[in-house]
């Protein structure tokens, strides 16, 4: 009697026999494109499993990068220009005045103001300084980041055409408003590839704001992989005795035992690609090895004790509270001292639609300090120079109120058609404002950057170029900057 599974062999149609070809050359080269060494050479010169993650897709980048990681401070919600950038006095001298149809031109509005009957005109409730060598305008809910204007580019002319939350932070992401593509943060693994052997390429890190603690959520899809293989996907670390989930061993297994599972079971996945030829087996085996070396290199990279006081004095006394945005400052810096390539925190509760005044006061003082601390922190290590920083968030806010405007209280909807970001570091022009809005701090009146801009330009200070990292998936060649994109020189050093 036949062995049915012996039989299952030889059933094989057109498309295993090509899948079975392409084993041998080809696995080595779909390992090269996909940033991971499935297998490396022991002291005998025999292959041995490993899932050791490498070099990227592109091998060499496109020209000499000026940039060799970033950190990304993404401010989850919308921050409001008017209150911590972009000064705009005439909107106090009229406050109160319906906002001119002229400046609107007939802007569309999100449901939560296009039913109001007027649009007062509001300025800040807070007063405006010029610092540094620029004379940049900075509120003075941003005392420690007035102190390093000289040191950042604050760039007031982005927009975008997202209104609302979800497709505008999406869009940020991954370069289109529709859920299902890559992030960034995985365009970079998949280029680049890692620099470090026992942590992730991309990691990512949550704080919740207390400007509105139960504002808007996120969702792990933000930093998604998207069609990219799994092993690009950003890894979220937590705060408390976990910080990655799953990491740890079951109780009563010991690592010897562990790396005796993984042996056997990297051996049945490389069986398996043998016979398939599917490459997310090859990413199921690095992500395993990956998790492996984590368990060392996590509670390492997480303990924050051996930071010296002068440290903590300059992040703020919440850089001692796990989960903070200032503790998350201070681990980025960690984990790019430790060749991470790419670090996203997320700090939600920008989203003032009521209680302005009270609450943008809240946020800011979470991030202030830290956030200049965070630049500071790595211009005396040595690291600036070749570590982009940037902060900002995925639009801005109205020059009127929505609902009533009171003698000390208002609101302001979203705003896409221009806010303002700072970067630091990295090839980025320090001491620069680019970008310019009208009076009534409404529309862009010069040097307007949109997102597949910055986009473009970000990959431009890796190296790359932003038409030359592309992705085939379902007949077409995607890229993180989709059909659009030009690197604005102006702002690099």
């Amino acid at each position: 009697m036949s062995n049915p599974i012996e039989e299952r062999s030889y059933l094989m149609n057109r498309r295993a026999f090509f899948s079975k070809a392409s084993i041998g050359i080809g696995t080595a080269a779909l390992a090269s494109l996909m940033g991971t060494r499935c297998f490396r050479p022991d002291e005998n010169g025999l292959l041995q499993d490993a899932g050791v993650l490498g070099g990227g897709a592109l091998g060499l980048t496109h020209f000499a990068p000026k940039a060799k990681r970033i950190i990304y401070l993404f401010q989850s919600g919308g921050p409001s220009q008017l209150e911590l950038f972009d000064y705009k006095p005439l909107l106090n001298q009229r406050r109160g005045e319906d906002l001119p149809e002229s400046i609107r031109q007939g802007q569309r509005l999100t449901g939560m103001t296009s039913g109001q009957s007027s649009f007062p005109l509001v300025g800040s409730f807070y007063d405006f300084k010029q610092y540094g060598n620029s004379g940049a305008w900075v509120s003075e809910l941003l005392p420690y980041t007035s102190k390093i204007v000289d040191d950042i580019c604050i760039v007031k002319s982005m927009f975008t055409e997202a209104i609302n939350h979800d497709p505008a932070i999406t869009f940020f992401q991954t370069g289109s408003q529709q859920p299902g593509r890559p992030c960034m943060g995985s365009w970079i693994s998949y280029g680049l590839g890692s620099t470090n052997e026992n942590l992730p390429t991309f990691c990512v890190l949550l704080s919740r704001g207390s400007g509105r603690p139960n504002g808007q959520p996120l969702y792990s899809r933000l930093w998604g992989n998207g069609f990219l293989h799994s092993l690009h996907q950003g890894v979220q670390f937590r705060s408390g005795a976990d910080p990655v989930l799953y990491l740890n061993d079951p109780e009563g297994l010991t690592r010897e035992s562990r790396r005796q599972m993984l042996d056997r079971v990297a051996a049945l996945n490389a069986k398996q690609l043998e016979e398939l030829g599917d490459p997310e087996i090859s990413s199921r085996i690095a992500q395993y090895e990956m998790a492996y070396r984590m368990q060392t290199s996590v509670p390492e990279v997480m303990d924050i004790s051996d930071e010296p006081e002068y440290i903590y004095r300059m992040y703020g006394p919440d850089a001692m509270i796990p989960g903070t945005y200032a503790a998350n400052c201070l681990l980025a810096r960690r984990l790019i001292e430790r060749d991470v390539r790419f670090v996203q925190l997320y700090h939600m509760g920008w989203d003032q639609h009521d209680n302005l005044p009270i609450a943008v006061a809240k946020q800011a003082k979470d991030v202030d300090q830290a956030s200049a601390a965070l630049v500071l922190d790595l211009k005396q290590r040595g690291l600036l120079d070749d570590t982009l920083v940037i902060w900002g968030g995925e639009f801005g806010r109205t020059n009127y109120s929505q609902g009533t405007l009171t003698e000390n209280n208002y609101g302001r909807d979203h705003h896409p058609r221009c806010f303002t970001i700072w970067m630091a570091g990295g090839g980025i022009k320090p001491g620069l404002v680019y970008g310019e809005t009208d009076d009534f701090g409404y529309n862009i009146v010069k040097d307007p950057l949109h997102i597949h801009d910055f986009q473009a330009t970000l990959l431009h200070l890796l190296g790359i170029d932003h038409e030359r990292l592309t992705y085939k998936f379902q007949g077409r060649r995607y890229r993180l900057t989709d059909v659009h994109g030009q690197v604005v020189s102006s702002i690099l050093a």
